[in-house]
């Protein structure tokens, strides 16, 4: 099963090679952007990776933190002002209508001719509603619309990373803790062993069978290792507040709760032979990448059109009157249209440059989308490889720890013999802290390499997917 799942891996990362040396060049350039919706990565409500470690704290802290970090909630907001933005684009298709009233009086001097005359006062109400349209003949409009469909499609990208983000850095950082909270356990239990060696060298010296050195050397490992204790009560503390901070809460809130001992969930959680290659393609930074870069190949069209004529409507119709009694009489009424055709000639090459400047934005984009591609083969590469180190190295670590145990056995039983010096003993005590430690570190480090998995993958797989 374990080499089954290292071989896909295995299998995407090369497919995905692959695909990073065909990345987007200039001379590539579509001449439109068009998206297939498998090609649209899930957002981790939707895949639930969690759920295969079967830890029901786990899954209720990223429940909350989907719905109360802040990151998440201003990612939400910035998807909401793109869906506005997109709005607002799209209103260019329909005219404008404003509404006008008032009231106007006006007096003209009568010496501006060349007899002279009396001034000429005049006053009337008016009211009238008036059009303007920019008639979308050459697509202006609505290249500024895909322009800001592409920007909301590359925010809601971003949006989907920072759900996988959080989410992943919870996992993590509760993996963590469980970790340092394996490693109390270890610690305690070693007390209880080590204070058992020590009342044996006690009653030895008290007999006479043995020097004080063994009681002051006993002692020695059984304080140091108390003393360890409290170190990890403060990784432990400062685990439960990163926690509070992802999932938006105070530490009191969830600290009783977590506090609570939880042995490691397992760490033997396989991606699925059945995986589909496609699945990097729906990592969201290389999606917010591609919809970066339509949106910006957009904008240059969007840059070459202001070289074309505009057409535009323009028109009124209204009521003008003296009296306000005569505002809606037959003759009071009149209106006017207006067609306009205008079209730039010169403009000391400003859409020029603003067509350079656009397509370098371009480009620099196609770079920045490459570059995202290769950093994800870079990501997904290492990911497998730390995992499946992992799990060659806690293999090795049990064969370690059962050896040292063993040793531990051994040295006190020929110990209490008088066969071996209590050196012996103690050598065999460190080591055995120390491998047992090692071992509870490397589970939990195999999880967060399990996480790390996730991320770089950008979600879209579980546990059991395939099986």
């Amino acid at each position: 099963m374990r080499l089954h799942a290292i071989l896909s891996l295995t299998l995407l990362a090369a497919y995905v090679c692959g695909y990073a040396q065909t990345a987007i060049s200039e001379r590539e350039m579509p001449s439109e952007w068009r998206y297939a919706t498998d090609y649209y990565q899930t957002v981790p409500t939707d895949d639930a990776w969690w759920m295969g470690f079967e830890d029901a704290r786990l899954d209720s802290l990223i429940a909350i933190g989907i719905d109360n970090n802040y990151n998440v909630l201003m990612a939400q907001r910035r998807i909401e002002m793109a869906r506005q933005a997109v709005r607002q684009a799209q209103s260019g298709y329909y005219p404008q209508f404003d509404l006008t009233g008032g009231w106007t009086r006006t007096r003209s001097s009568g010496m501006t001719g060349s007899t002279p005359a009396s001034a000429n006062t005049s006053s009337y109400f008016d009211l009238g509603v008036s059009m303007n349209w920019e008639i979308d003949v050459f697509g202006k409009v609505t290249s500024r619309a895909k322009q800001s469909k592409a920007q909301f499609k590359a925010t809601r990208a971003e949006y989907a990373a920072t759900m996988v983000s959080v989410s992943a850095k919870i996992a993590s950082t509760y993996f963590q803790l469980r970790t340092v909270q394996g490693e109390l356990q270890v610690m305690e239990r070693h007390i209880e062993s080590q204070k058992r060696v020590l009342d044996i060298t006690q009653a030895r010296f008290e007999a006479g069978l043995s020097s004080k050195l063994d009681v002051t050397q006993a002692s020695t490992t059984y304080y140091s290792t108390q003393a360890s204790i409290s170190a990890l009560r403060t990784q432990e503390s400062a685990c439960i507040n990163a926690i509070a901070v992802l999932i938006g809460v105070f530490p009191k809130d969830i600290a009783d709760s977590l506090l609570s001992y939880r042995p490691l969930p397992d760490y033997h959680q396989i991606v699925s032979i059945g995986m589909p290659v496609e699945l990097l393609r729906r990592r969201p930074d290389i999606v917010e990448a591609e919809y970066a870069l339509a949106a910006d190949a957009a904008a240059l069209g969007i840059a070459k059109k202001d070289f074309l004529p505009t057409l535009s409507l323009q028109g009124r119709i209204g009521t003008q009157a003296h009296e306000i009694g005569d505002m809606f009489t037959k003759e009071s009424f009149g209106y006017s249209i207006a067609p306009t055709l205008s079209w730039t000639i010169f403009d000391g090459l400003s859409r020029k440059a603003a067509v350079a400047s656009a397509k370098e934005q371009m480009l620099a984009s196609i770079d920045n989308y490459n570059l995202t591609v290769l950093t994800a083969v870079q990501e997904v590469g290492s990911a497998m490889e730390a995992y499946t180190n992992d799990l060659r190295y806690i293999d090795y670590l049990n064969k370690v720890v059962d050896s040292a145990r063993e040793s531990l056995t051994l040295s006190v039983d020929l110990y209490k013999q008088g066969l071996s010096p209590f050196i012996n003993v103690s050598d065999a005590q460190i080591a055995l802290l120390q491998y047992s430690n090692q071992l509870v570190s490397a589970r939990g480090q195999a999880l967060a390499d399990l996480v790390t998995l996730y991320q770089a993958l950008g979600g879209g797989w579980s546990a059991d997917a395939g099986m």
